[in-house]
């Protein structure tokens, strides 16, 4: 989970552990960036608008480092168009702020279906 507010990542760090998620934060795109070439996470959420590398940048390093691994990007009120960028550069799919959980759960399936499927191929 990239962010770079504190009270999201800690938001985010409880939900996705209720999940059963191992949660890894990184409080901005170059700390994200950082992790993931560590860490390898399939699973990766990064809030779109931060200082620095944005969530379009680091969706579009993500994609270059793993072509399979699956961005969720989370977006601001009033974000539309950049959703729709981060759906052109293969994001598995997006939620708004403030996060619902019913959204949550829809854009984790798809994340873990477009998994599933990639390990078919």
């Amino acid at each position: 989970m990239i962010d770079d507010e504190k009270p999201t990542l800690s938001m985010f760090r409880l939900f996705l552990g209720a999940y059963g998620y191992t949660v890894l934060t990184a409080k901005n795109g170059k700390e994200g960036l950082e992790t993931f070439k560590k860490e390898k996470p399939p699973i990766v959420l990064t809030d779109i608008k931060m200082p620095g590398i944005d969530g379009l940048a680091v969706l579009q390093q993500i994609k270059a480092i793993d072509p399979k691994a699956e961005v969720i990007v989370i977006t601001g009120h009033g974000d539309t168009d950049l959703a729709k960028q981060a759906l052109d550069v293969d994001a598995a799919d997006f939620i708004n702020k403030p996060i619902k959980r019913e959204a949550l759960d829809a854009a984790l399936k798809r994340a873990e279906d477009r998994l599933q499927s990639a390990d078919k191929t």
